[in-house]
């Protein structure tokens, strides 16, 4: 692993690429931007340095030998990374698609110009950082939670407790999608409106990005997909059906 030092300590940033070329040119040019940044070569390199340090921002490259990007993200706990971006040449929408449903914040297609990644770097910081802002908030706060339909989301944890008090973990943007929802209970959303709401305003639109965050929200909340609480509404948009209730 190589650390570059940066210009102006900002945030952590770990880049995991096979071609060392690129892990270079990647992190010395985000090193240029003010972030701190350090290299892994592959997943086991990778889990090394997250084990070691905390990082702010994973960007990792998906075809890669043996252990490949998307396996990797997969293994990770969703509620103890950091933020990732996924990098790949396979930059069609489908392949977008399957990147955000394994759990990724977003997804940059090779080639890319640098100045869109560093773009994409502080858009998924600015999220996440708004993000832990809510989730580390006083319970006295927040009232404690948000509680429908038998279940409890925990903004503390990021988690949905159901009536025997079985605890699911949400991923950073399961979390978020679902907090738009329980804050506008009974009224329809539109996916521009989600997108603003979840991801932030600044994020790039993809046809069916909130379709996928939406069937993986779906299967965590009482019910499953076909639980009804969130009733997708044909031509307009979405609506979480239950009452909600704060503490």
């Amino acid at each position: 692993m190589n650390l570059c030092l940066p210009v102006d300590y900002s945030s952590r940033l770990l880049v995991v690429d096979d071609d060392r070329g690129i892990r270079d040119l990647v992190s010395g040019f985000l090193a240029e931007h003010g972030y701190a940044t350090e290299t892994a070569e592959n997943g086991a390199a990778m889990r090394a340095a997250l084990a070691a340090d905390s990082f702010d921002l994973v960007i990792m490259d998906v075809m890669m030998p043996g252990e490949d990007g998307l396996s990797i993200l997969r293994s990770l706990d969703p509620s103890a990374r950091p933020p990732v971006i996924l990098m790949s040449v396979m930059g069609s929408e489908v392949d977008r698609i399957v990147g955000l449903e394994m759990g990724a914040d977003d997804y940059l297609s090779k080639p890319f110009n640098p100045r869109e990644m560093l773009a994409r770097v502080r858009a998924v910081l600015r999220r996440h950082a708004r993000a832990s802002a809510t989730v580390r908030a006083p319970v006295s706060s927040i009232g404690g939670g948000y509680r429908f339909a038998d279940s409890l989301l925990d903004p503390l944890t990021r988690e949905v407790a159901d009536a025997t008090g079985t605890r699911t973990a949400l991923t950073d943007g399961e979390f978020r999608l679902l907090m738009a929802f329980v804050e506008r209970p009974k009224r329809i959303l539109t996916r521009d409106q989600l997108l603003d709401l979840s991801r932030g305003s600044e994020s790039e639109t993809y046809d069916r990005a909130i379709d996928v965050q939406l069937s993986r929200l779906r299967r965590k909340l009482p019910g499953g997909e076909n639980g009804g609480l969130i009733r997708t509404i044909r031509n307009e948009g979405y609506m979480f059906t239950a009452d909600v209730s704060r503490g």
